[in-house]
C-alpha cells in the first residue's frame, strides 16, 4: 500500500480507500450474509486500508462496526448525514434541524461502535441546498468537533445530479470544510479545474468517488454512453471507434483492462488524495487495489484521454 496525507488534517491514509457504498454495498445489494461484507472490510484492513467511508444510507455501517471492533484506532472512519429528512435532492425539502443532525450521528456512532467518527460528512449535497448547510448545518458540526464527536468536516456533492461541481465550487469559497467527496473518472474530468485546483489551494483532502462507475466495467453501457454523448455533441463523432470506444486504453495504451486504466487515471491526478473502491468480493478488492496502485498511464494515452473528454462535464459514468 502506498500513503498519504489526508490535505490539512495532517492524518495518514492509505492512497485506497474502502468505500462502502455504490452499487455494491460491500455486496449488500447482492444478498450478500453480513458476514461476507464483513470479511471485505477486514481484507482491506489487510491490504493496507486506513481510509473507509460509509453512511446510513447504504446499510453499512453495522457491517464496519462489527469488522473494524478492536482495530477502530487502525482507521480513518468517515459517514454522513443528508440534509433533508427524505434524503432527495428536490427544492423545498423539509430540512433536518441540530437536533437531528446530532441525533443521526448519535446512531451512527452506535452502529460503527465508536466513541467518534472521524471524517462526517453532509451528504450529497445539492446546489440549491447548500446555502442552508452553512448558515444552518455547519454551526452543528463545529458544536459536535468541540465535544469530541467527530474530527474533521466533509461535504459530499451527489454527482449524478450535479456532474460540473456546482456545490463544490461554491462550497469550496469556505473554508470549513477538512474534506471533500467528488466524483472525478476519465470521461469526466472536470473536478480538475474545478475542485482539485481549488482544494490543492486551500489544503482541503479530497476523495475520489466514481473512478469506475458502471459505463467504465459494462461495455455495452460504455457504448450507449458514448453513442449518445455524440449524438448530443459532447464528443466529436469520429473521436472513438464506435464498436471499442476505449480499445485504446488496452491496445498499446498501457493498461490491462479499462477498469484498471480507470483506477490509476484517478490515482495519479495531482489534487486526488483518496480514491475510494467498492465491492463484496475480497478477490475483487485486491484487483481493484493492485490497479490504484500501479504506476502512471502512458502520456500519450492521457493527452488522447483529455482531447476527447477534456471539457466534458455532463455525465457520471453512473
Amino acid at each position: 500500500m502506498e500513503y498519504t496525507t489526508l490535505g490539512r488534517t495532517g492524518r495518514q491514509v492509505s492512497v485506497a480507500g474502502l468505500g462502502c457504498g455504490g452499487h455494491s454495498r460491500l455486496g449488500q445489494t447482492a444478498g450478500a450474509p453480513a458476514s461476507q461484507s464483513e470479511d471485505v472490510v477486514r481484507a482491506a484492513l489487510e491490504l493496507g486500508i486506513t481510509f473507509i467511508d460509509t453512511a446510513p444510507s447504504y446499510g453499512t455501517e453495522e457491517i464496519v462496526g462489527n469488522a473494524i471492533s478492536g482495530r477502530r484506532d487502525e482507521v480513518v472512519l468517515s459517514t454522513k448525514t443528508h440534509v433533508a429528512r427524505d434524503g432527495t435532492p428536490v427544492k423545498g425539502q423539509d430540512f433536518k434541524g441540530p437536533e437531528d443532525i446530532v441525533r443521526d450521528l448519535e446512531a451512527s456512532l452506535g452502529r460503527l461502535r465508536t466513541d467518534h467518527v472521524d471524517v462526517y460528512h453532509l451528504h450529497g449535497v445539492m446546489p440549491d441546498q447548500y446555502v442552508h448547510c452553512r448558515e444552518h448545518i455547519v454551526p452543528v458540526l463545529e458544536e459536535l468537533r468541540a465535544a469530541g464527536k467527530i474530527r474533521y468536516l466533509g461535504v459530499t456533492e451527489r454527482f449524478i445530479y450535479d456532474p460540473p461541481h456546482r456545490m463544490l465550487e461554491r462550497a469550496l469559497q469556505d473554508d470549513c470544510w477538512d474534506v471533500v467527496m467528488t466524483g472525478f473518472n476519465m470521461i469526466n474530468p472536470s473536478a480538475r479545474d474545478r475542485v482539485f485546483a481549488r482544494t490543492l489551494e486551500s489544503g482541503a483532502a479530497t476523495l475520489v468517488m466514481f473512478a469506475v462507475r458502471r459505463a467504465l466495467s459494462n461495455p455495452d453501457a460504455l457504448k450507449e454512453l458514448i453513442a449518445g454523448m455524440v449524438a448530443e455533441g459532447v464528443i466529436a463523432a469520429d473521436a472513438l471507434a464506435a464498436d471499442d470506444p476505449l480499445g485504446f486504453l488496452t491496445d498499446q495504451g498501457g493498461a490491462s483492462s479499462i477498469v484498471e486504466a480507470a483506477y490509476r487515471f484517478c490515482r495519479h491526478e495531482p489534487g486526488a488524495d483518496i480514491i475510494l473502491t467498492g465491492t463484496g468480493s475480497v478477490d475483487h478488492l485486491r484487483q481493484n487495489v493492485s490497479s490504484i496502485l500501479k504506476p502512471v498511464l502512458p502520456r500519450r494515452t492521457v493527452d488522447r484521454l483529455g482531447d476527447v473528454f477534456g471539457s466534458v462535464d455532463s455525465v457520471s459514468g453512473n
